[in-house]
């Protein structure tokens, strides 16, 4: 498990760790059953407050990622396959925006964008 902490990022540090968490989890980077570090440990480990710790499990576990166990600690919970997809798409379709809205301020062509997404995906099935 890492987590990497950017000063220069717009998310607040809770949302950073909270963020490469998730993804680690998807991707199962992290399987499901790992029991994750105590919230002290990883506050030491990553160089946050304990408060900012917290946050991010609490979120986690709201989220439904993990379990929180009295005496076991923070479990990562079982993720179906119908989740992992619903979170890659939110970040397909927030990564198109941005796209988008560059686009237009460049007056770019829908079709020319459209040219450009065929290519690249050709380009990644080669």
């Amino acid at each position: 498990m890492r987590i990497v902490i950017k000063n220069q990022s717009e998310l607040p540090i809770y949302a950073q760790i909270e963020e490469q968490l998730k993804e680690q989890i998807l991707s199962g980077e992290i399987p499901e059953g790992t029991v994750l570090p105590s919230i002290r440990k990883l506050a030491k480990e990553v160089g946050v407050s304990v408060i900012t710790t917290a946050r991010a499990y609490s979120d986690l576990e709201a989220a439904g990622f993990i379990a929180t166990m009295q005496g076991k600690g923070s479990v990562v919970l079982s993720q179906d396959n119908g989740l992992l997809r619903e979170q890659y798409l939110k970040k397909i379709e927030e990564n198109l925006q941005s796209a988008i809205t560059t686009a237009k301020k460049i007056d770019a062509e829908k079709q020319e964008i459209l040219s450009m997404l065929e290519m690249l995906w050709e380009d990644e099935e080669a």
